[in-house]
């Protein structure tokens, strides 16, 4: 390399440096009614969570403006706590951004708080666990029916927390997978996952590092048929070293699934 080439690379390196230097980085905490969404991710000519979010911030900040989320839900599915990362050269008052993305966002979507992060800060690979609820119902209820779904069969809970305690022994959950998704690992590290009633109500709570596509519902599906004595507990083993999707349950409505909490090393979770 000639001493002019060499000397122009240095140049532009030092460029490149400085302006990452004026770089900064923002985590949007967020919550969403997935009813009128097609999922989290952007998709083409479908309505979704993040396309909203990304025009909402753009349009404020007068620039071009992407995010990366903690995950991506499916189409339907609600979220309790949601978080983003986002970048951009403009130093923002994280509160009165707040208050305007309020203001312009649709009714369904809810900012909480904006906050700078450090520069190598990922929304998703950062995050250390997910938690997701399932709401279930098992009486008709007019109100509640956007939010939790209704089984009309009796559920033996016993059974089902019995069978939530399988999950532990296990960490390949490809039985439980969208097919055809692209993936690395089927590997995921459960550590909670247990069933409560009160009354007529049920929810089932389910924490792990990640989760596959579609897991929480077909592994919900699968409860059911346990708790209405289709299959035998016992028998989750088998359909888990199956590694077959067809093999475990259905895979229950989406509206009755919200995930509820993202942790963070460097975050201070509320609640």
């Amino acid at each position: 390399m000639s001493e002019t080439l060499l000397l122009n690379f240095v140049n532009l390196h030092a460029i490149e440096k400085k302006l990452n230097h004026f770089i900064l980085r923002y985590f949007i905490e967020f919550a969403y009614n997935g009813k009128n969404y097609h999922g989290f991710q952007s998709q083409p000519d479908a309505t979704s969570v993040q396309e909203t979010l990304e025009k909402a911030l753009s349009t404020l900040l007068r620039e071009t403006i992407a995010i990366v989320g903690a995950g991506r839900t499916d189409a339907g599915v609600h979220a309790k706590q949601m978080f983003a990362h986002f970048d951009t050269e403009q130093t923002l008052d994280s509160c009165i951004l707040t208050k305007k993305l309020n203001s312009f966002l649709p009714i369904d979507i809810v900012v909480y708080r904006i906050f700078e992060v450090d520069k190598e800060a990922h929304a998703r690979f950062d995050a250390s666990s997910r938690t997701y609820e399932y709401y279930i119902h098992t009486y008709k209820d007019a109100f509640i029916q956007e939010g939790s779904w209704y089984c009309h069969q009796t559920l033996d809970v016993d059974a089902m927390n019995n069978a939530c305690k399988i999950l532990f022994e296990y960490t390949d959950f490809e039985c439980f997978s969208k097919v055809h998704t692209d993936v690395n690992t089927f590997n995921c590290k459960i550590s909670e996952a247990y069933w409560e009633q009160n009354e007529n109500q049920l929810k089932f709570t389910i924490t792990a590092d990640r989760f596959l596509r579609n897991m929480v519902r077909a592994i919900v599906g699968t409860m059911i048929n346990i708790g209405t004595h289709k299959i035998d507990e016992n028998q989750l083993k088998q359909i888990i070293e199956s590694k077959n999707r067809s093999q475990a349950g259905f895979s229950v409505p989406a509206h009755g699934l919200y995930l509820v909490k993202v942790k963070y090393p460097f975050i201070e979770n509320k609640g």
